[in-house]
C-alpha cells in the first residue's frame, strides 16, 4: 500500500466511500483559492454554506481533505501526472495509501508511478511542499532548527480551547464538554487552555454560545498571561484585530479596569464588540485608529501596551497552509517594516513604569528578537529595557510557533 506522508492521516476517512459530488466541492474550494487568491478557511465556510444537503461526514471530508491538499500542494502537484483536478485528488488519495474506485477521472493514476517518482526525489522544499525561497530562509534563520521546524509546521492542528474564567472554570468546562461527548486534556503549562482529543465543530455547541470559552491555540494564550495584567489597570491591545488576546486580557484582569482594543480595521473591532457582549466582558472598549492623532492622545495613558504586531504568520502554518502560497521574500520584507514601525510610534503609549509585550506568530528571528534589538538601540527605544523573551516553537511546544518579548519602560 503507497503512503507518502509520515503520518497515516485522516484515517476516518480511509474506510469512506468516494462520491463524485463531494470531490466536486473539493475541486471548487481549491480552485477558489489557488486560482482566484481567496482564504481558505472563508472559502470553506463558503463551500459547506453552498450545499446544506451534505452531511456531518461529507462535510468534514471537504473541509479537512482541502486543507490537507493545500498543505501539500506542492508535493501534490509534482508527482500527479497533470494539474487536473481529477489527478491531483486522485494522487493526494493515493499518498495516504487509499484505493481509488475504478472512475474513468482516474484513469490516468498509477500508483506505483506516483510512489517511484517520490522515492527518487531529493527537494527538500519539494518533499516539505514550500516554494524554494522559503527554505531557504529558514535554512539562513534557523539553521539546524529549520528542518525539524517545517516538519512540525506541516502536521494537522489541535482544536485548543480558551477557559473563559469570568464564567466558569477549567474543570467545570472540561466535564460540561464531555456530558456532551466532547472529550478534551489538560497540557501542562497552559492554565486556561483545554484541547480536544478529536476535531470537532465546538462552535455549534450551547458552551460556546454562552461564552464559556474561545478557540485559541495554547502558544497565543501565552501572550496575554505575559503582560502580567493586574484588575483595575488601564490596558492597551494595539493591533487587537478580532480581539481574541482582548477578552483574555479582560479575564485575566477579572473584568475590572479597561481594556482598549486598537485597531485600523473597523469590521474586526465590531466583531470584537460581539465577542465581548458574548463573553460578558464589560471593560471592553474599541477604538479604530485613524492615523497618528489617535496615538498622540493616548500619550503615556496605558499601564500595559500589547503590541501583538502583523507578521509573516509562518509560526501558525499548521492551522493556515494556504498563508506560505500567498506569502513571498518582498511580502516579509515589507511586514518587517510596519513591525519596526509600529515599534518606533506605539510605545509612547506607555506610562513610565509600564511594561509592553512585542509578539509574533512568527518563528523568524528577522521578524522577532532582531527587530527587538533594532528597537532597543533607536532613540525610541532607550527609555526601555528587555525583562524576558520566549521563542516557542512547534517542534519544541506541539503547537503554534510564536515569538514573545516584555519589556520595561523606566
Amino acid at each position: 500500500m503507497l503512503r507518502i506522508f509520515r503520518l497515516p492521516l485522516h484515517r476516518e476517512f480511509s474506510r469512506m466511500k468516494l462520491h463524485n459530488n463531494t470531490i466536486r466541492g473539493v475541486h471548487q474550494a481549491l480552485d477558489a483559492i489557488f486560482e482566484q487568491g481567496q482564504y481558505a478557511d472563508k472559502v470553506i465556510e463558503r463551500t459547506l454554506k453552498s450545499n446544506p444537503k451534505w452531511g456531518a461526514r461529507d462535510r468534514s471530508f471537504i473541509a479537512e481533505t482541502t486543507y490537507e491538499m493545500v498543505r501539500w500542494w506542492r508535493l501534490i502537484t509534482y508527482l500527479s501526472p497533470s494539474n487536473d483536478y481529477w489527478d491531483l485528488f486522485g494522487t493526494y488519495w493515493l499518498m495516504q495509501g487509499n484505493a481509488l474506485p475504478p472512475w474513468e477521472e482516474f484513469e490516468r493514476l498509477n500508483a506505483e508511478k506516483i510512489k517511484g517518482k517520490f522515492e527518487s526525489l531529493k527537494n527538500p522544499a519539494i518533499l516539505e511542499s514550500i516554494p524554494d525561497w522559503l527554505e531557504e530562509i529558514g535554512k539562513k534563520e534557523l539553521g539546524e532548527l529549520w528542518q525539524a521546524e517545517i516538519q512540525s509546521l506541516n502536521e494537522e492542528a489541535e482544536v485548543v480551547l480558551r477557559v473563559n474564567t469570568l464564567k466558569t472554570t477549567r474543570e467545570r468546562l472540561k466535564n460540561q464538554l464531555a456530558a456532551d461527548g466532547i472529550q478534551t486534556y489538560i497540557v501542562k503549562g497552559y492554565p486556561d487552555a483545554l484541547v480536544l482529543e478529536e476535531r470537532q465543530n465546538v462552535f455549534r455547541n450551547p458552551a460556546f454560545k454562552e461564552g464559556l470559552f474561545e478557540v485559541q491555540d495554547a502558544s497565543s494564550q501565552l501572550v496575554a498571561a505575559a503582560l502580567a495584567v493586574e484588575p483595575g489597570m488601564r490596558v492597551i491591545d494595539a493591533c487587537a484585530g478580532a480581539g481574541g488576546k482582548s477578552l483574555h486580557l479582560a479575564a485575566l484582569m477579572e473584568n475590572k479596569g479597561k481594556v482598549i482594543s486598537m485597531d485600523v480595521e473597523e469590521w474586526k473591532l465590531q466583531q470584537a464588540k460581539l465577542r465581548a457582549r458574548r463573553n460578558g466582558v464589560s471593560i471592553f472598549e474599541p477604538k479604530l485608529i485613524e492615523g497618528s492623532k489617535t496615538i498622540k492622545r493616548l500619550k503615556e495613558s496605558a499601564d500595559r501596551l500589547l503590541l501583538d504586531v502583523p507578521c509573516s504568520g509562518l509560526g501558525v502554518l499548521r492551522r493556515n497552509p494556504d498563508t506560505k502560497w500567498k506569502l513571498s521574500p518582498e511580502s516579509i520584507e515589507k511586514v518587517q517594516q510596519t513591525q519596526q514601525e509600529l515599534l518606533q510610534t506605539y510605545p509612547s503609549m506607555l506610562k513610565p513604569g509600564g511594561q509592553m509585550v512585542y509578539a509574533t506568530c512568527s518563528i523568524l528571528p528577522s521578524e522577532n528578537e532582531l527587530q527587538v534589538k533594532k528597537f532597543l538601540e533607536s532613540e525610541a527605544g532607550k527609555e526601555f529595557q528587555l525583562i524576558e523573551e520566549t521563542k516557542v516553537l512547534a517542534q519544541e511546544s506541539g503547537f503554534d510557533g510564536f515569538y514573545i518579548a516584555r519589556l520595561l519602560k523606566k
